[in-house]
């Protein structure tokens, strides 16, 4: 893969080494260009007419198919959202859970899988059980729904999918750290639910998401946003029949220019070659870990995935002094890690600017 070709479409690496995709993806600038002229064209042309709801429903499908080769599904299983976290409450609000019924969770997940669940407990009365992250399959039980992520944003660790998959219990991934930065086969990981970000790994706008609903499963969610798009013939909105697919789930009209900038960062990173930039992102990672163990530091357990924490005295004060030193990374509240994100576009100079800025 030619990391230099992949690296000039992103600006952002001239200025800084930018490790921290897993919270927001560098942006290329053939999205800006795509974009600019989603908005001139709506400037020009106007929003109005049966042509622009067509083109705009049009492009929108066309990006559900591209995300669903990503993920390894048909375009029917997935919906458009805003975000990860919409996603898991499209599944959390769309499922019959209540008292009586329980949901398991790890210790170490991020606040928006956390806060819907914890709501949704409240109201609905179902309970909340934790366990170790590494320890989730051993610990399904009697549980009607897992949910947890595919990739820990805390240590980089992978779950063991395969393990939950055979459990009796449904099963609902985060993948904010999953899609695009990891191989995703929804398949082969046996997932009923898969709900992942746009504007992370896959270098789309911030308002953005995607969310798998196995074909089977589908009935067994409620719309939680019930909406013009939800039905299949909106004339008839006091007699609704759904949507036939999963597109019944998407959270409304997706923004032309959002559409359009996530196909171009789609068209960037299969340029570089999808799977040979995960291979490389995954790659470099490790090289990362190593060299700071060599450092002295300690890095929490991961596996071959694209995050790297480990631990620092001070995780917000190392944070911000490496960002003094034109290095983005983050701190993680409430852990002993810093965190950094490392791509296909990461090379060994961004490295190198790493180890040497550290404390």
């Amino acid at each position: 893969m030619d990391v230099a070709a992949l690296r000039a479409e992103f600006p952002v690496f001239d200025e800084l080494a930018y490790l921290n995709a897993g919270s927001n993806g560098p942006v290329p600038l053939r999205a800006r260009a795509a974009a600019e002229q989603a908005i001139a064209l709506q400037i020009e042309q106007g929003r109005g007419g049966i042509a622009f709801f067509e083109s705009v429903i049009g492009a929108a499908d066309r990006l559900r198919e591209r995300v669903a080769r990503v993920m390894g599904c048909r375009p029917g299983e997935v919906a458009l959202t805003g975000s990860t976290t919409d996603g898991v409450n499209s599944v959390l609000s769309g499922l019959d859970l209540g008292p009586g019924d329980e949901v398991l969770t790890s210790e170490e997940e991020h606040p928006g899988l956390l806060v819907p669940l914890a709501v949704g407990a409240r109201r609905r009365g179902f309970t909340v059980r934790q366990a170790p992250f590494g320890e989730l399959a051993g610990e399904v039980g009697s549980a009607k729904l897992v949910a947890c992520s595919h990739v820990s944003w805390i240590t980089g660790a992978t779950v063991d999918a395969g393990a939950l998959a055979a459990a009796e219990a449904l099963v609902l991934l985060d993948g904010a750290q999953g899609l695009g930065a990891v191989p995703v086969d929804v398949e082969s990981l046996g997932c009923d639910f898969y709900a992942a970000s746009g504007q992370k790994w896959m270098c789309g706008p911030v308002g953005s998401g995607y969310l798998y609903v196995r074909a089977g499963r589908l009935d067994d969610l409620t719309p939680a946003w019930p909406s013009f798009g939800t039905v299949a013939d909106p004339k008839r909105p006091m007699e609704p029949a759904l949507k036939p697919d999963s597109p019944r789930l998407d959270l409304g009209l997706r923004p032309p220019e959002h559409t359009a900038w996530a196909g171009a960062s789609l068209d960037v990173l299969e340029a570089a070659g999808f799977d040979d930039a995960l291979a490389a992102a995954a790659d470099r990672a490790e090289e990362l870990a190593g060299r700071l163990r060599e450092r002295g530091r300690r890095v929490a357990p991961r596996g071959r995935t694209t995050l790297v924490s480990w631990e620092e005295e001070d995780p917000e004060a190392a944070s911000k002094r490496l960002l003094e030193a034109g290095v983005v990374v983050r701190h993680l509240p409430g852990w002993p890690y810093v965190r950094a994100s490392v791509g296909a576009w990461t090379n060994e100079d961004d490295i190198e600017h790493l180890l040497g800025a550290l404390p």
